[in-house]
């Protein structure tokens, strides 16, 4: 395999890799965006992954594992949302209570529905999202360059993988260029002055969770029957972490957010191919390395050392109105 091959291949691992990342760090964006943080992103992520198998498994239909995915995944938003919107809980303790019941309960269903070991059976190949030939591919595959580019990396993905990558623009347009988005963006910095024009702070609270969790849904689906072919306990492997340290590493923007996420999804794929090969001069680089990079990153963009990483001021606290 000569350089440019071993390029591809790197960068169509990085746009796999992504994606789930994608969806999750624009959820949190969005929740963010409004005042709420969500720690809870990896526990949706992995509830709705568990959701969309075992429905795809059961109806033979990607669709229906995708509508199942995102309805289980925007019930524990709104479970979030109850505690630390309408209740006004710590929004940090309940979302890490959100990780822990799903990473349980998806064990305990999996193995109480399927006698599997937690995981659900696999999947058939029209049970899954497969892979989407684009107009052309036959035709420029053998062009030096830009065809193995186009064949391998732009093409051949599944419908997942764009609907992410158009989810970036749409949400900075629905953030930048819609009136929700200016309120959105206001109750996360000023609620009092939001309640004070006469709009109400819970419900555009609300609808931002129901986003986060609509998303999320999407990166759970993405991991279930598009990437793989079956859930898996814990498949989710710290990856609604890794989304909310490239959301911090991108300043809550969602262009910076998807450079952020392929920065981070490069850095694993690279760790995937680093294994087992030796560097010159250095010899075998552990994975555990370029794994901590994207962590190590995120802490010295929050050391100020690249400039400084300002959350929404009103972000992680309770409103409460005032009489």
């Amino acid at each position: 395999m000569d350089f440019f091959d071993i390029v591809v291949s790197i960068l169509g691992s990085t746009i796999r890799l992504s994606i789930p990342l994608i969806f999750t760090a624009l959820a949190g964006l969005f929740s963010e965006r409004s005042g709420i943080f969500d720690i809870g992103l990896e526990g949706k992520m992995l509830a709705a992954a568990f959701a969309a198998a075992s429905a795809a498994y059961v109806t033979g239909s990607p669709w229906i594992g995708l509508a199942s995915g995102v309805g289980v995944s925007i019930g524990f938003s709104l479970i979030h949302g109850f505690a630390s919107i309408t209740n006004r809980g710590n929004q940090i303790v309940s979302g890490v209570a959100i990780n822990f019941v799903a990473a349980g309960l998806t064990v305990v269903l999996g193995q109480a529905w399927f006698s599997q070991g937690g995981r659900t059976p696999q999947l058939p190949a029209d049970g899954r999202f497969g892979p989407i030939k684009l107009p052309g591919v036959d035709a420029i595959r053998e062009v030096p360059y830009i065809g193995p580019l186009y064949a391998n990396v732009i093409s051949g993905n599944n419908i997942l993988t764009y609907l992410a990558f158009v989810a970036v623009p749409l949400s900075w347009w629905v953030l930048y260029r819609t009136r929700f988005g200016l309120r959105l963006r206001a109750v996360g910095e000023n609620p009092g002055a939001v309640d004070t024009a006469g709009i109400s702070v819970t419900w555009l609270r609300y609808r931002a969770v129901i986003v986060a969790g609509l998303l999320c849904g999407f990166a759970g689906t993405y991991l279930a029957i598009a990437q793989s072919a079956a859930f898996i306990k814990d498949m989710s492997a710290g990856k609604g972490y890794i989304a909310l340290a490239a959301l911090i590493f991108a300043k809550w923007k969602p262009v910076p957010v998807m450079f952020a996420c392929l920065l981070f999804g490069f850095l694993d794929a690279l760790a995937n191919f680093m294994q087992g090969k030796q560097v010159p001069l250095i010899g075998e680089v552990p994975v555990q390395i370029f794994q901590s990079l994207p962590y190590i990153l995120t802490c010295i963009l929050l050391a100020g050392f690249i400039g400084a990483a300002n959350p929404p001021k009103a972000g992680g606290v309770p409103y409460t109105k005032e009489r």
